[in-house]
């Protein structure tokens, strides 16, 4: 059993990707023995009716993947009235979790408005996902540029909020020493999706407190098979497999209740 805590519906806004439609994507998952998956919108990123990209979240994660597919609501800090987008995600549609993208929208991490988030969603018992990129800088396009998310303020807001619970997506482009530093701060959690280079996997574990790194492919822009075969190229087994696969995710959820 795999839970990934990186998939995303919708569409690539530059490109189409294999996968990119519903059904192909929830056919692909479970071909690959995923059981659960922490989703997001790529419309997220650039579309300005927030609320409408989250309803159409919901929707989708119903009717293609129900089960399988949980959704995680867009927030963009930037729009007016972004508490009730919160609100929405947790009472109207369920959500567990919530993903941002503030180098895509313009805002950073350590002002008012992102500890009211951490605020709002602690109390709501939900995840905050923040994804560090989305796409290697040389291949943007050059009219939308999203340099990698802007991470130094972060420590500061978790003291702030001591109880948030928060997980960096593709969290591989992070500098070592950063990466540390905020798993130090509070309880931050990373992904493998963008974990490169040999033993780059086995170097993030051992430097990870336990229960940290948890499985996220990045699919359907990455390929799914691209995150397992890092387990078997790192020789993770036995328990420490299974917790890396699924474990690390279902205790985190756990830790929301």
């Amino acid at each position: 059993m795999i839970a990934d805590t990186n998939v995303t519906l919708s569409r690539w806004p530059f490109r189409r990707v294999p996968g990119d439609e519903p059904e192909v994507l929830v056919a692909k998952l479970r071909s690959q023995s995923v059981t659960e998956a922490w989703t997001g919108s790529f419309d997220g990123l650039l579309h300005e009716d927030i609320g409408g990209v989250n309803e159409r979240l919901a929707s989708d994660c119903r009717k293609y993947g129900a089960g399988l597919l949980k959704p995680f609501g867009s927030i963009n800090l930037r729009l007016p009235d972004w508490q009730d987008d919160v609100r929405r995600c947790h009472e109207r549609f369920s959500m567990r979790g919530l993903r941002l993208h503030p180098n895509y929208q313009g805002y950073g991490l350590g002002g008012a408005p992102f500890i009211e988030l951490l605020e709002m969603a602690t109390e709501r018992k939900m995840l905050v996902q923040i994804a560090a990129v989305m796409e290697d800088e040389r291949t943007q396009n050059p009219l939308v540029r999203a340099p990698l998310v802007n991470f130094a303020p972060l420590a500061a807001a978790l003291k702030r909020v001591p109880e948030a619970r928060v997980q960096i997506l593709n969290s591989g482009r992070l500098a070592p020493q950063l990466r540390q530093s905020l798993l130090a701060a509070g309880h931050v959690y990373l992904d493998i999706a963008m974990v490169e280079g040999v033993y780059g996997l086995v170097r993030l574990l051992e430097a990870s407190p336990a229960g940290r790194v948890l499985f996220g492919s990045y699919y359907p822009l990455f390929y799914l098979e691209s995150a397992t075969l890092k387990l078997q190229e790192a020789g993770v087994e036995g328990a420490a497999r299974e917790a890396l696969l699924s474990g690390n995710a279902r205790a985190l959820m756990a830790a929301l209740q």
